[in-house]
């Protein structure tokens, strides 16, 4: 299961899903190409494989080289999509040429993965965080760590510190986090989906973050969530704002967007109120033109992509994220998404599509469901390694 598996986590790659399909549905004929973030890759793999199966004629191509890199592709107008742990910025949403609009999809959170003998419980707070990830904590015995832990006897170990090396949404998070809590991070670094780090290993995507974490003793990096809790790799119970220290998991991560949430959907999870809420939590979206009538797109591929992302936030897809370890969005976050997906068009007229996502899925969570080794998905068709 877990050689299976893996592959599919390190897959930075282009896969196109096909498979067994319900010849039920309606053939049109049409490919989607979408890149970005690597963060939602395995929920993407399992949701646009599923939505082929369920539309036959249809292919989804996805790559997942970063957020950074997708929304360049977007921008050149290479892909009908992009996938993004961050929002766009100002400077970019400048450079898009025309408007963009932001599909949340599933949430998640971001978590401190750590390779370390004999320690299972460890607890962080976001000011020892920053100062790991600055160097200015080194070794695992440092009294300040210590002092979080009394508990445990830590070893005179070196701490190596993994981040990623790529332009990532998954970075942004962990910055724009770190910029809250600690006033040093925020004048020594800031937030960004690419930083100069000042210690540590670089690695490629979050699965590259992970395979180092999990082979090099003393490590610590930051992964997407999923990853962890695929892998069962330990992670930090990090204190939050309510002072109360939260593990990541589904519901932890749910409570942080138990908030009022903007109409745009263009929203930080991070160090939020609520007193169950993982601190490090975050939405990632899709990210697409209003107008789909550029660059000799087709009216057809514009009503396959507003039905695809229909069915994403509907209760197949939102059911197919939790089965993967990320946490379907809440009630609000789906009408208001609905909104804003009803508002993309072609050539200044509304898109029809063929399905619906309703609002039945909610923000209860049930226990978190693991699938067997025929159920979860092997990537298949073409795989090109970054």
């Amino acid at each position: 299961m877990k050689k299976t598996l893996w592959f599919l986590l390190i897959s930075l790659a282009f896969f196109s899903c096909s498979g067994s399909r319900d010849k039920s549905k309606r053939s049109v004929g049409v490919t989607l190409s979408g890149a970005g973030a690597t963060f939602p890759y395995p929920f993407y793999s399992i949701v646009f494989r599923d939505y082929m199966r369920k539309h036959p004629g249809v292919t989804i191509n996805y790559g997942a080289i970063g957020s950074g890199g997708g929304i360049r592709s977007l921008r050149d107008k290479s892909v009908n999509f992009a996938a993004s742990d961050a929002f766009l910025n100002e400077k970019e949403t400048a450079s898009m040429g025309a408007e963009v609009v932001h599909i949340p999809t599933c949430m998640g959170g971001v978590v401190l993965s750590y390779t370390l003998s004999g320690v299972d419980s460890l607890r962080l707070t976001g000011e020892l965080i920053a100062d790991i990830f600055m160097g200015k904590i080194t070794r695992w015995n440092d009294p300040r760590v210590a002092a979080e832990n009394p508990n445990i006897r830590f070893p005179d170990l070196e701490i190596t510190p993994v981040y990623r090396s790529d332009g990532s949404g998954t970075t942004f998070v962990f910055s724009e986090y770190l910029n809250k809590v600690s006033p040093e991070w925020n004048k020594e670094m800031g937030v960004g989906k690419a930083l100069k780090w000042k210690a540590g290993l670089a690695a490629k995507g979050n699965p590259g973050v992970a395979s180092i974490v999990q082979l090099t003793e003393g490590a610590i990096g930051y992964v997407g969530s999923e990853y962890a809790l695929t892998l069962q790799m330990p992670s930090a119970i990090i204190k939050n704002k309510a002072g109360n220290y939260v593990k990541a998991t589904l519901k932890t991560i749910s409570a942080a967007a138990e908030t009022d949430l903007p109409d745009d959907m263009k929203v930080t999870l991070t160090d939020m109120p609520h007193p169950n809420a993982y601190p490090i939590s975050m939405m990632t979206w899709l990210l697409v033109y209003r107008d789909q009538g550029y660059s000799g797109h087709s009216r057809q591929e514009a009503e396959v992509l507003v039905d695809l992302l229909n069915y994403i936030i509907g209760p197949d897809g939102q059911q197919l994220a939790e089965q993967v370890n990320y946490v379907p969005l809440p009630l609000q976050a789906i009408q208001k998404t609905k909104r804003i997906i009803d508002q993309i068009h072609f050539e200044g007229e509304k898109i029809s599509t063929v399905s619906d996502p309703g609002i039945a899925v909610g923000n209860v969570l049930s226990e978190t469901k693991t699938m067997s080794d025929h159920e979860k998905p092997a990537p298949h068709g073409k795989i090109v390694s970054e």
